[in-house]
């Protein structure tokens, strides 16, 4: 893979500390950053989504923050091109491209591409949609455990978009969603690349996360979900269905108390990372370093420390 170009990812679960391993690994190897979290592209999503704080960000260059308005649709597809521009433009500079984030799918469709799915047929689609508005998606996600097993244990109840695209892919193939994606898997990589994940026992990333969630309410979480509704934003819009998010609208709207949308946070963060855990952990080619020995990724990528 000597002739393509090279990046270093670093990921990991939520909490764990990969924005400041991030900065301080690209302030020893002349890298500048790029975003790979599919909430953080959004503007005045800031608290909720732990984005990196502003002095951080003017300290060298970070990328493919705050691009979208939050109604304003993104995906896989659209941060594997988005991406590939910054990458090839940070190379262009003799720099090293450093891509930091917590969302399996974007990383992997940038380091090898992305699926080519059948096609749905319309009406298909159109029934299922249909269904979600009136049934949720919880029962849709119901339906799916009984149709495709694997693919429902790796989706949450609450994840529409992909529980749709499971659920289409199934009643139109008859196939799981789950092989057509371990099909791919043999893609050729699209990059020479270092792929980091950063690792911590579970105990303590889960006393990292409920401290987190408290932080975050004491920079303005609540403040900052305020001001989203001010502006106009639906509570109903995707980056606004996330965890936290969900939560203090659900607050705002009386539908919770403060202390329940605290504990909800945590509990739905802490399912997440676990998500995520599982997911970087069984990624052959991912090299797990524990987070507190971050500096042996300065021997890895050759920064001459």
């Amino acid at each position: 893979m000597s002739n393509l170009p090279s990046v270093l990812l670093i990921s990991g679960p939520t909490a764990v500390g990969k924005s400041a391993v991030a900065l301080e690994i690209a302030r020893r190897c002349n890298a500048e950053i790029i975003n790979g979290d599919s909430l953080q592209v959004y503007r005045y999503l800031d608290i909720g989504t732990a984005k990196p704080e502003p002095a951080e960000r003017n300290l060298l260059p970070h990328h493919l923050f705050d691009i979208l308005d939050p109604d304003q649709p993104f995906n896989a597809t659209d941060f594997q091109s988005r991406a590939d521009a910054v990458i090839a433009d940070i190379h262009a500079r003799g720099a090293l491209p450093l891509v930091v984030g917590g969302t399996g799918l974007y990383l992997k469709a940038l380091l090898f591409g992305l699926c080519q799915m059948p096609k749905v047929e319309p009406e298909i689609r159109a029934e299922l949609e249909d269904r979600l508005a009136r049934e949720g998606s919880a029962a849709l996600h119901a339906e799916l455990r009984l149709r495709d097993e694997v693919t429902a244990n790796r989706l949450a109840p609450r994840d529409k978009t992909r529980i749709l695209r499971a659920l289409e892919t199934v009643l139109t193939t008859g196939k799981s969603i789950t092989y057509f994606q371990n099909k791919h898997k043999f893609s050729a990589p699209r990059y020479n690349f270092i792929h980091v994940f950063l690792d911590l026992d579970r105990e303590q990333l889960y006393q990292r996360i409920n401290h987190r969630v408290e932080l975050m309410l004491e920079k303005g979480l609540l403040a900052e979900v305020r001001g989203l509704r001010e502006k106009g934003y639906s509570s109903e819009l995707k980056p606004l269905q996330s965890i936290g998010y969900r939560q203090m609208f659900a607050h705002l709207a009386g539908r919770l108390s403060l202390a329940q949308a605290i504990a909800d946070i945590q509990q739905a963060t802490r399912r997440y990372a676990k998500r995520q855990l599982t997911w970087f952990r069984n990624d052959k080619h991912a090299v797990r370093v524990a987070v507190d020995d971050w500096r042996k990724i300065l021997t890895m990528v050759d920064c001459g420390i």
